[in-house]
């Protein structure tokens, strides 16, 4: 993960703290993660567990490699990746989760530590809002499955399961890290390609390896917040702007072209920025950081 999110790392610049800027407005990021690389194809890979070790839309990997049949890869073959982000507003300690861009930032003594894409809450279950502590941490754990899910394995006809041992079949993997918001919780999972995508219950799931490596890093008390930016701007240090811009996934926010037109107004941004460009990355809303800047190579 060391290369997928070394920072190009953009101005410390913000719009405030993640907690004071609305729901309904663009952030001004703090940072641009990710890069383009290629990736080797290994035995049993598709282009969904790919896209979702990285963060980024399996459908993207498909355009910008021009793969004609996604279900004929071969171990060998060169996968191009793009996975800029832009990291939300800065904290000085602790995890900033970004729902619609499904990524996951861990911040220690005001710098960036980690950015892990996330599999978060389906629209008819979502992820919840707001600020959080860590409760416990715990290894291995058994899966006491709430009575909701229960009902709901009860509707579909499968198997009423009231708990799950630890072990291949439990669906919280290996770690667990419990927060203050009722039930809800970041954990390991047993399906990786899940990640990157709004099908759990609520709860944040990362890669087996991402979450055993925050796991070490944190401890209880570790404070956090959960965030809702569909659309994020930022500036790197040689003068680029980047725009990335997410499907309002739980319908909270609506079109984000006036939210971003203020962000960028009240940085003064305005004179570097491409119009078409930017008219491109919102209507594309493909999740990725592009650079919009006027004159510069896409």
């Amino acid at each position: 993960m060391t290369r997928l999110f070394a920072c190009a790392l953009a101005s410390a610049l913000c719009l405030g703290t993640a907690s004071a800027a609305p729901p309904d407005s663009a952030a001004f990021g703090s940072a641009v993660v990710g890069g383009r690389f290629a990736h080797v194809v290994q035995p049993g890979e598709h282009l969904g567990r790919i896209g979702a070790r990285y963060g980024v839309a399996w459908s993207l990997l498909v355009e910008d490699n021009g793969i004609a049949r996604p279900d004929q890869l071969r171990p060998g073959q060169l996968v191009m990746v793009e996975n800029r982000h832009i990291v939300p507003p800065a904290i000085d300690d602790g995890i900033v989760l970004n729902v619609p861009q499904r990524m996951l930032f861990h911040f220690a003594q005001g710098s960036l530590v980690a950015a892990y894409p996330v599999g978060l809450g389906r629209p008819n279950w979502r992820t919840p809002l707001g600020p959080f502590t860590v409760v416990n941490l715990q290894k291995d754990k058994t899966w006491y499955v709430p009575r909701s899910i229960q009902e709901e394995m009860r509707r579909e006809g499968k198997p009423v399961l009231t708990e799950v041992p630890p072990g291949p079949e439990n669906p919280l993997g290996r770690h667990w890290i419990g927060l203050s918001m009722p039930a809800i919780g970041i954990h390991g999972t047993i399906a990786p390609s899940s990640i990157f995508g709004f099908r759990s219950h609520g709860c944040i799931r990362l890669h087996p390896d991402d979450v055993a490596q925050l796991f070490e890093r944190i401890t209880v008390g570790t404070p956090g917040e959960i965030v809702y930016f569909p659309a994020l701007l930022a500036t790197g240090p040689d003068g680029r702007v980047f725009v990335e811009v997410h499907s309002d996934i739980y319908s909270r926010t609506g079109d984000p072209s006036a939210a971003l037109a203020a962000a960028i107004a009240e940085r003064g941004l305005t004179e570097r920025i491409d119009p078409g460009k930017l008219a491109a990355a919102i209507r594309a809303r493909d999740g990725i950081a592009r650079d919009v800047t006027r004159g510069s190579n896409p």
